[in-house]
């Protein structure tokens, strides 16, 4: 069945699955649904979920064996791997969310929401079907990295408290990367436009301290590096990750998360309003 067939096809059974008795349609079930549609879709497009699955790791392996032992990190540890594998796994998280911009805007082109809409699902559980499909996608992508950070030589020594709040911050960073995913595919009028797009995000864990550190940078990179929404979420999973102290850094990462929440999820509900007028 080809992804047209599956968008066009799914609507009608998973409304009914939400319809069922002793399941009011609310918001929360709709949104349930809409994930599962999304999931659904994901699957059937093979392609995508590989490359979305292997070149986090790929671009984790080429930094730790083409790259690692020329670059120069500042620690202890003469491992490069036990440096670069927070930031690859942020890198992970705005790879995966960049497809959700690419499959609202298909949705958005393709007249599906028409029928949502005329099987009474608003505009937030779609986009929060989208979002918290890409969540799943994202963590099992992320599951993936970690694993193979073990088997190349990463070695976390954190605390139970640790990894709850390395948890957290990923998490957050990834929700509030796939909505700002959304809100760009909204934006886009159409899905090359938003693969493009979303490049920018994918682009951020670069100019940050997840490959090198920032004191390594030119002051006027310096500068920018230090105070971007990526590097305290990186710097927080390093530091809980290889047990050290980390200071009020999770706070700060989870305020830019929180503060990138908040503009997204308002960014989607305008333009999905303004799309659908």
């Amino acid at each position: 069945m080809s992804d047209t067939a599956v968008q066009h096809s799914s609507p009608d059974r998973l409304s009914e699955r939400a319809h069922a008795p002793g399941r009011g349609p609310g918001p929360l079930t709709h949104t349930a649904v809409m994930a599962a549609r999304a999931l659904r879709i994901s699957s059937r497009n093979i392609d995508a979920l590989i490359t979305s699955l292997a070149l986090p790791i790929m671009m984790m392996l080429i930094f730790v064996y083409f790259f690692g032992g020329a670059i120069d990190t500042g620690t202890d540890d003469d491992s490069y791997v036990m440096y670069v594998v927070p930031g690859v796994l942020l890198l992970s998280a705005g790879f995966g969310a960049a497809t959700t911009a690419t499959a609202v805007s298909e949705d958005m082109k393709g007249g599906i929401i028409d029928r949502f809409r005329s099987l009474d699902v608003g505009g937030t559980p779609v986009l929060a079907g989208h979002v918290a499909a890409s969540t799943v996608r994202n963590l099992c992508s992320t599951t993936l990295v970690f694993g193979v950070a073990l088997l190349i030589g990463f070695r976390p020594a954190a605390s139970w408290s640790g990894w709850l709040v390395v948890g957290a911050v990923l998490v957050a960073y990834i929700v509030a990367l796939s909505w700002i995913s959304a809100a760009i595919g909204l934006l886009a009028r159409t899905p090359e436009a938003a693969s493009g797009f979303t490049f920018f995000m994918s682009f951020l864990p670069y100019p940050s301290s997840a490959f090198v550190p920032t004191e390594n940078m030119p002051d006027w990179l310096h500068g920018f590096a230090d105070h971007q929404p990526i590097t305290p979420a990186i710097e927080s999973l390093r530091g809980l990750l290889l047990g050290q102290d980390v200071g009020d850094t999770p706070w700060v990462a989870l305020a830019w998360a929180a503060g990138m929440l908040a503009v997204a999820v308002g960014a989607s509900g305008t333009l999905f309003r303004i799309r659908t007028r």
